[in-house]
């Protein structure tokens, strides 16, 4: 683990985020490696995409191969996993279909993220049940949960973080190349393949690096988020009873 996440251990970072968030799934750590920790078991039954190892993780830590991955030729290409002829086959024929649909032109592709790195393992889990320090953090969120992780990612890098659509598994490189936390409104596919990726739901990729930080400042504007909306409501009433009321005023009924 690193030193930052020492000094918060998963646990409190999962409590954290679920509580002050109010998750309905749990957040989902992923890890790329080349030696996994002994005792992992590997993923079992096929899945028609890499991203529906998010949903199977929140019931407990796998671990995943190329093989495990080898029904999704987009996730492959962008999780950087080597390859196998039929994925590649896959791929050129998803490409084609796409450019005919004028959904991924050739001119699209150098702006869908693939992994710098290719490590042979990826591994999912429940981010309290993380044995490796998570590479990236998966949240589904909804609207006003993103309210408070933009303000959140402001507060830690100094800037908002980019809406992302297709491909939604294209979330897991953009945080890793760049450090950064990103938000995705996923695509059709994940859509399709997710039972828990409803129509109000979106993705917040949080770097793993930047965890600890991330929880402190979603608790702190979590709680401020709580008591302005209450502070906005009670000055909504004032005014549409036909009140002028000062800010002081509007704070002196909130706190009476």
């Amino acid at each position: 683990m690193t030193t930052e996440l020492r000094n918060m251990n998963l646990e409190e970072i999962e409590s954290t985020l679920t509580g002050c968030l109010n998750l309905k799934q749990p957040p989902i750590a992923i890890s790329f490696t080349d030696s996994p920790p002994a005792g992992i078991p590997t993923h079992s039954g096929r899945v028609a995409a890499g991203c529906r190892f998010w949903e199977d993780a929140g019931a407990g830590a796998f671990a995943t191969t190329a093989d495990d991955h080898n029904r999704c030729a987009i996730g492959v290409y962008t999780h950087n996993l080597q390859a196998s002829a039929e994925q590649q086959t896959d791929l050129m024929d998803a490409l084609k279909v796409f450019g005919e649909l004028g959904y991924v032109r050739e001119e699209d592709l150098p702006q869908i993220p693939v992994l710098h790195s290719r490590l042979s393992h990826v591994i999912y889990s429940p981010l309290s049940q993380a044995r490796l320090s998570p590479d990236v953090v998966i949240l589904f969120v909804h609207a006003n949960q993103t309210l408070v992780l933009s303000e959140a990612t402001q507060q830690v890098e100094n800037q908002v973080p980019p809406a992302m659509g297709r491909p939604a598994c294209a979330v897991v490189p953009q945080v890793m190349n760049t450090g950064r936390a990103a938000l995705s409104l996923g695509c059709c596919g994940a859509r399709a393949y997710l039972n828990v990726f409803s129509d109000e739901v979106a993705l917040f990729a949080i770097p793993g690096a930047k965890l600890a930080a991330y929880a402190e400042r979603i608790a702190v504007l979590a709680n401020a988020n709580a008591v302005l909306s209450q502070f906005h409501q009670v000055r909504r009433q004032q005014i549409e009873a036909g009140m002028a009321p000062t800010i002081k005023d509007s704070l002196a009924a909130l706190n009476g």
